[in-house]
């Protein structure tokens, strides 16, 4: 488990995490409800497209409240080895290096599944998503994807 100075905790997000998932989402209410597929997604039952076993998902936590989650899987979408398919932050929570700090769990975790190369689908209704991506080293590579040929760069950014 990852800690940060502010309390904000870190672990991996099983199906149990995703009422608490769906309440933290709705602290957006542009951003829309929760997918209702996630906790088939993290029980492995919920494929999307290309998608390939193992998965996986991160939960930031200040005491029990959820505040951010993360998951990802590997794939063959798009001639890459992993995806990223879900990111969120409580938008109270925003600019403090929770959803970067989520990555990067993400991304050892690729690393370790010898997935370097990975893609996303950057939400079209989201401003501040590319930023993101691109602050975080992905580059577009078609309409609405993004992606790193090496995500280990993650590794060295700084917050």
């Amino acid at each position: 488990m990852v800690t940060s100075s502010d309390d904000i905790r870190f672990r991996v997000a099983t199906s149990a995490d995703v009422p608490a998932i769906a309440v933290c989402r709705l602290t957006d209410l542009a951003a829309g409800p929760a997918d209702p597929r996630m906790a088939a997604y993290l029980d492995g039952t919920h494929h999307p497209q290309e998608a390939l076993p193992p998965r996986v998902g991160y939960v930031a936590l200040i005491r029990e409240d959820v505040i951010g989650y993360i998951a990802g899987h590997l794939t063959k979408r798009h001639g890459r080895a992993g995806e990223v398919q879900y990111l969120f932050v409580a938008p109270d929570f925003r600019r403090r290096g929770v959803a970067t700090a989520l990555l990067r769990l993400l991304a050892d975790w690729f690393v370790n599944a010898r997935a370097r190369k990975v893609c996303v689908c950057v939400d079209a209704d989201s401003p501040a998503a590319k930023p993101f991506y691109e602050s975080a080293g992905a580059s577009p590579f078609r309409r609405l994807w993004y992606g790193w040929d090496d995500i280990s760069v993650l590794r060295k950014l700084s917050s």
